[in-house]
């Protein structure tokens, strides 16, 4: 009884690993499915605070990812979190949001430009800048 040639074994054993690493990394990469499916949230420049009674902050965002980004928490840095429980937002692959208004009354100065960071239920923050005005 003789085994398989040496040099066999070898082209066997890299086949199969070839396969399995072209596997891995088609998952990883979202090649099969959606399990590589990434938002990817654009804040635009035009949004603002509008000061009043109560304040509004005025958001125009597009989600340019390939999954549903889910908007459950937004924090103007050093002046309030907002906190969307019940009223996540959605936005699509592909989606803009123009002018999506949350209102707070927490005091804010014209004229001065706030951080506000968006928090999506991926483990997201995206940040952008806005003037209050």
């Amino acid at each position: 009884m003789r085994g398989i040639e040496p040099i066999i074994a070898v082209v066997i054993l890299v086949a199969v690993t070839l396969v399995i690493a072209i596997g891995v990394i088609g998952w990883i990469m979202g090649w099969w499915g959606t399990m590589g499916a990434v938002e990817s949230l654009q804040i635009y420049p035009d949004s603002y605070i509008k000061v009043g009674n109560p304040n509004e902050l005025h958001l125009h965002i597009k989600n340019t990812g390939t999954a549903t980004a889910v908007i459950y928490k937004v924090e103007i840095v050093g002046v309030v979190t907002l906190s969307l429980q019940g009223n996540e937002k959605s936005i699509p692959p592909g989606q803009e949001v123009t002018d999506w208004i949350l209102t707070f009354a927490e005091s804010v100065t014209p004229g001065a430009n706030y951080q506000v960071k968006i928090y999506t239920r991926a483990g997201n923050a995206y940040p952008a800048t806005v003037k209050a005005s």
